[in-house]
């Protein structure tokens, strides 16, 4: 989850392409060298915007002097390069500070906005290069499928700006909306704009029906935003809705999971998630580095608290593997129990039956005489 920041989509995009290999591509070039003035004006940097915008100053001064003093041991001098500096500096943050969210990147040319809390509008031909590379993504929409049974299943894989992605989601939400059930897929969901969660979440819930989901306190302006539900969607779902989750799903998608959860209207399938809670933003720390920093706190309304550390726990525990079957599995059954009409109890009967590990046959393409 990030606050206010739409390069987050990007960032996730970018990030699941750089796992796929480049057939014929030639090696990468060696990483930049870093010497140890460089190491340590880095080091130095990152601890002034810690102290900054770190949503929890305590945590923020014990994590900066740590850095600092490792440095100053040599505790990084076998870090010659800018990715081995930097994967060092993530994993130091992250177990010191004991948050997920901590990150540092080489970002050459990275620009910052004007005040990165408070982000000015994007200039039209970066937003136009945005809502490019968000539409190159299918808006974060991976499939969209309606399961036998008249089961709908969507994977979403990420929570892009709610204006480039609002209407494709509710698009999505209007080919499902006719099913009787609905299963979500959060499995490899990394997150995204929080505000894009209560989009999403608006339509499981009836219009008119407004619903406090979440708050995020941001301590370095001293501002809490409060995220409800929104009248305007056009489509609202009223159906069962079941949610997949793994240790995969993070941030933003941990968000969906826990408000649909809080809320009662989702049951969830799978593995705890990744935890973690606090959004932040990119910040410069010299010589080309970035560092992704938490600057709030998400605060449930119902739970007074979050799933950071501990993650989005899954009312239904079972491999991530098989979630999807699983929930499956148990929506037919639910529809089995209440169908009345007897061609229906045929049809939900053989599908159930066709749904079982190893039951189903491979789909039939001949000709129907």
């Amino acid at each position: 989850m990030r606050h206010r920041n739409p390069c987050v989509f990007l960032l996730l995009a970018s990030m699941s392409l750089a796992c796929v290999p480049c057939v014929g591509a030639q090696e990468p070039p060696a990483a930049p060298a870093v010497d140890a003035a460089t190491r340590t004006a880095v080091i130095a940097e990152l601890g002034r915007q810690l102290h900054r915008f770190y949503v929890f100053p305590d945590v923020a001064d014990t994590v900066a002097t740590a850095l600092i003093a490792k440095d100053a041991r040599g505790g990084y001098a076998a870090d010659r390069d800018v990715e081995a500096l930097a994967q060092a500096l993530s994993q130091d943050l992250r177990m010191l500070g004991k948050d997920g969210h901590f990150r540092v990147g080489y970002a050459p040319g990275y620009q910052p906005q004007p005040t990165t809390l408070s982000p000015a509008p994007l200039p039209q031909a970066e937003h136009d290069r945005m809502q490019h590379e968000v539409a190159s993504m299918a808006y974060g929409i991976q499939r969209v499928e309606r399961l036998d049974g008249n089961v709908g299943y969507l994977e979403l894989r990420a929570f892009g700006p709610t204006d480039m992605v609002g209407a494709a989601l509710t698009s999505a939400m209007t080919m499902l909306s006719g099913t009787d059930a609905l299963i979500l897929d959060l499995r490899r969901n990394g997150g995204g704009d929080p505000a894009t969660v209560a989009y999403l979440m608006s339509h499981f819930f009836a219009a008119g029906d407004r619903r406090h989901l979440n708050d995020i306190r941001t301590r370095a302006i001293a501002r809490t935003d409060e995220y409800w539900t929104t009248p305007d969607v056009g489509v609202h779902y009223d159906k069962p809705v079941y949610v997949l989750v793994s240790g995969r799903t993070f941030s933003g998608g941990e968000e969906f999971a826990y408000d649909m959860q809080t809320q009662k209207r989702a049951t969830l399938v799978g593995e705890t998630t990744g935890g973690g809670a606090n959004p932040g933003d990119d910040f410069p720390i010299g010589h080309d580095f970035v560092a992704f920093i938490p600057t709030g706190q998400s605060i449930n309304p119902v739970t007074h608290t979050n799933w950071e550390h501990v993650g989005v726990k899954p009312d239904v525990a079972v491999p991530a593997a098989d979630a999807q079957q699983a929930a499956y599995l148990a929506i037919l059954h639910e529809l089995l129990a209440a169908a009345t009409d007897p061609e229906q109890r045929d049809y939900l009967q053989h599908t159930l039956d066709q749904a079982q590990p190893g039951a189903k046959p491979a789909p039939d393409y001949a000709r129907r005489p």
